[in-house]
């Protein structure tokens, strides 16, 4: 009986640690789905930082580049890879809700059932044990009583055979021999009566109750088995889900891929870089052997007032160079330089209309071989290209653009402005509107709230509607429908100095003051010293001028002309050049934005270390 008790402890501390193991793979599998997820949610957050990494920008450079077939499809996988990375999410989220969050409440809910089981097999072991012990007591206590009727009996057996014994102590040995031998079968009785009932106990032990226990512990870890594999089933199906929805994504990204059109992309770049200008002409022959001049043909880049002034000699080298290898904005600035200096500052705005303001001197016009050779050979006048290049100094009418790119962009400003006066147009039908409903209902509002906003907009609409008829003028020029108006008509119009700026003049502005007078001495050779690979370079290396001080406003300029910028009463800006003694101060706000303003505007204070710090207040 004791070794069936032993063998029942033993298999019941195996089957105990047994199922703690399987607890202990279900919860390693939860940590796994875990990992997984925190994988998945890693992954997509890697796909999505990518694709938007490499999103173009709005309102930037990036965004026109992507109007190509090519550019389209890799746009449209950036796009695809977003939504792939979509998919990633929504398997770790149901690998969570669906695995990882149902089998931790499982888990939970086990360690409960286990814990309940095995305290009732401990129970039941304890009971068991205690009936046993009971048992035990009553066999050493039938033992001991039997032994003590023995002694009894062979004491009395002895008192009686002795005749020197009284009969009394005779009497009394007996009395106490059966006294004992009662009391050996009570504890007969008593050991006859527990051992029945430890039988019955211990066969309901092993046939009843730890078979029970044992069933109700096989079926739990049967149920931990069957919920483990069904979660594996889902982890499988929760990947394939989203694999239609994935092959979707790959299929919109090679469906983009075949979209490419190689032809259609050549196209566009052909129509986004044709300058309309039509191939130079023959280069003449010039013989040296006798004194002749060189016809001028209409393709020529000299000269066209022919003034008989001398004009500059290219070499070969240089002609090949020209056209079309030169850079866009240089060869505009040659082919639409004006003849003469930039106008000095509007008389409004200009100092001159000031007590001592700087007088704007006047300048005779130099031809274009003087102002070519002279910006080919002074490196800070190469700073207006650096601005030019960064879109903030071209002519309003985009003159400095061949002429198909300049019918573009005057299109593209005629279409904005448009759109413009719609908005305005809308909005000023709402305030009508408004003001019909207050006129009809005084207590929403008062109708005369409205009149002032409805001014503005009609000045709004106004000055939109001559915006647009200018640059409708000009493109018509440009398309042809009207005339070229002539120097004169132009001057009268107020738009002469932004149509005939050009890169050139504005070069040659970058060391002289605005109003046209030279700081430098200008250079007066006619041959082409600098290499054309040289004049290139030096469009790209030069560093902008450094600051040399601040200055403060002390009055309100409106800088109109070209190379002057305007400034506000009281604000703070940085001084990259002193006055030079015609009046004028060169200043700088930020990167993109620098020119002259009069220097009696602006009280100057130049840093210690600044050679010639000196102002004209």
């Amino acid at each position: 009986c004791k070794s069936q008790t032993d063998l029942w402890n033993d298999q019941f501390d195996n089957l105990e640690k047994h199922t703690q193991w399987g607890i202990d793979v279900l919860e390693k599998y939860i940590k796994f789905v875990k990992e997984r997820t925190e994988i998945e949610l890693s992954y997509a957050k890697q796909l999505r930082n990518l694709s938007k990494k490499y999103q173009p920008k709005k309102n930037s450079k990036e965004e026109e580049e992507y109007r190509y077939t090519s550019t389209k499809a890799f746009l449209a996988t950036l796009n695809e890879m977003n939504d792939y990375a979509g998919q990633h999410e929504v398997i770790s989220e149901n690998m969570t809700s669906l695995i990882t969050g149902e089998l931790t409440r499982y888990v939970q809910e086990l360690k409960q059932e286990r814990k309940s089981h095995f305290h009732d097999g401990r129970k039941a072991q304890q009971h068991i044990e205690t009936c046993w012990k009971q048992l035990e007591a009553s066999k050493r206590r039938f033992e001991r009583d039997c032994k003590e009727a023995d002694r009894a009996q062979q004491y009395f057996e002895k008192m009686d055979a002795d005749i020197n014994v009284t009969k009394a102590d005779v009497e009394k040995a007996r009395q106490q021999a059966q006294l004992r031998h009662q009391m050996a079968e009570d504890s007969k009785a008593e050991y006859c009566s527990t051992l029945q009932k430890f039988n019955s106990e211990q066969h309901d032990h092993y046939y009843t109750h730890i078979p029970n226990i044992f069933q109700k512990i096989q079926e739990m870890e049967e149920r931990r088995i069957v919920r483990i594999g069904e979660s594996m089933k889902t982890f499988a199906d929760v990947d394939r889900q989203v694999i239609p929805i994935i092959g979707k994504c790959l299929d919109e990204i090679t469906k983009a891929a075949e979209s490419i059109d190689h032809k259609n992309d050549s196209q566009m770049v052909i129509e986004a870089f044709k300058s309309g200008f039509e191939p130079p002409g023959d280069v003449d022959f010039e013989d040296f052997t006798q004194p002749m001049k060189r016809t001028v043909s209409e393709s020529s880049l000299s000269n066209s007032r022919g003034d008989g002034k001398s004009e500059p000699k290219f070499g070969g080298k240089s002609k090949g160079k020209l056209w079309p290898f030169i850079k866009k904005n240089k060869l505009m600035s040659l082919l639409t330089s004006p003849h003469q200096p930039p106008p000095p500052p509007p008389a409004s705005a200009s100092p001159s209309a000031v007590p001592n303001g700087p007088q704007s001197p006047k300048q005779q016009k130099e031809p274009l071989s003087h102002r070519f050779n002279e910006f080919m050979t002074s490196k800070p006048k190469i700073h207006c290209f650096r601005s030019l290049k960064r879109g903030g100094a071209g002519p309003e009418d985009f003159s400095n653009l061949p002429p198909e790119q300049r019918r573009k962009k005057l299109q593209q400003k005629v279409d904005e402005l448009n759109k413009d006066i719609q908005k305005e147009m809308d909005q000023k039908d709402a305030l009508t509107k408004m003001k019909d409903v207050y006129i009809k209902n005084p207590q929403m509002g008062d109708p005369a709230s409205v009149d002032h906003r409805l001014a503005e907009l009609g000045q709004n609409i106004e000055k939109l509607r001559l915006e647009v008829q200018k640059f409708e003028g000009w493109l018509a020029e440009v398309e042809g429908r009207l005339p070229m108006r002539t120097e004169q008509a132009r001057r009268q119009s107020g738009l002469y100095e932004a149509q005939n700026t050009s890169a050139v003049n504005s070069c040659a502005q970058d060391r002289e003051s605005p109003d046209g007078s030279y700081t430098e001495e200008q250079s007066q050779e006619t041959e082409m010293k600098v290499p054309a690979t040289d004049f290139d370079d030096e469009f790209d290396d030069e560093e902008p001028l450094p600051t040399i001080g601040t200055c403060k406003a002390l009055y309100t300029f409106e800088g109109q002309n070209e190379g002057t910028i305007s400034v506000a009463e009281g604000e703070m800006l940085y001084v990259i050049e002193e006055d030079k003694g015609d009046g004028w101060t060169r200043i700088r706000r930020n990167e993109d934005e620098e020119g002259y303003v009069p220097t009696s505007y602006v009280e100057v204070y130049l840093d210690k270390n600044a050679k010639g710090a000196m102002t004209y207040i």
